[in-house]
């Protein structure tokens, strides 16, 4: 949903990723929740998916302006059908996002999107030229690689016949230690901030649940990979190896990790 490399598939399911909607919604309140309004701000949205908490920001914030930028047309398809005066999207890579002209945004804000993108200190640098002095960033990223949802997930993409498939790819760590993303804001010209890991907890109706929940995020980068014959072997494979890792019972409880920053230039 962020970025859109070469030869990138979209394979994003608005269906798919929205039934979670009200558990992934919890951490995009609490980011916004600290950020600081200013009359007539310019807000941009960076991986703003099917627009709904864009169009929250917007209300929220009472801001001027607001544009969501997404790579998938299938999210964006969903976004444009909440557009109005002040409040727009385009489809574009994030991963290109740049100070077109500087100072352009008071307010840049990111929620579960930039952990698709690697180099977070030359990217982050990047984005936050496109800031003016007293211009905030507010960037979620979730940060659950060690939960065996994430675990077995990138363990049986480097198993065959995946492997061979994927070219040798499984996804590292992108995302930074919140003590690592406090540093690198400072170093590059913020004058405050607030750097938080955050776990949440959802009460899912099984284990099978979280197969629903990563089906519809993190195992998109494999599914955009790999052949369709595959993908299908691969899916149901981690499926049996998920359910048989996890423990019964219901509710479920998916603990979620998440690092949350906000600063000001």
């Amino acid at each position: 949903m962020a970025s859109a490399a070469d030869g990138w598939k979209d394979v994003w399911n608005p269906d798919l990723y929205g039934r979670f909607r009200e558990e992934r919604s919890r951490p995009f309140f609490d980011l916004l929740a600290l950020v600081q309004p200013v009359p007539d701000m310019r807000v941009v949205d960076l991986g703003c998916g099917a627009g709904s908490l864009t169009a929250e920001a917007h209300r929220r914030l009472a801001a001027r302006e607001t544009l969501g930028i997404d790579s998938s047309a299938a999210m964006l398809e969903r976004a444009a059908l909440l557009a109005r005066s002040g409040l727009s999207f385009r489809l574009d890579d994030i991963a290109t996002f740049g100070p077109t002209p500087p100072g352009a945004w008071d307010l840049i804000l990111s929620n579960a999107a930039l952990q698709w993108l690697p180099d977070h200190p030359g990217l982050l640098g990047r984005i936050a030229s496109a800031l003016p002095l007293g211009g905030q960033l507010a960037v979620q990223v979730p940060a659950n690689q060690d939960h065996p949802s994430h675990r077995l997930a990138h363990g049986l993409a480097r198993e065959e016949p995946f492997a061979e498939a994927l070219g040798g790819y499984s996804r590292g760590k992108p995302v930074l230690d919140p003590e690592e993303y406090s540093v690198l804001l400072r170093r590059i010209g913020f004058r405050e901030q607030h750097v938080r890991l955050q776990v949440y907890l959802h009460e899912l109706g099984s284990a099978a649940e979280v197969f629903e929940w990563v089906r519809g995020t993190l195992l998109t980068d494999y599914e955009r990979r790999l052949p369709p014959e595959l993908w299908g072997r691969y899916l149901g494979a981690y499926r049996e190896r998920l359910l048989a890792t996890l423990p019964g019972g219901r509710p479920y409880l998916y603990t979620y990790k998440r690092v949350l920053f906000w600063a000001r230039r």
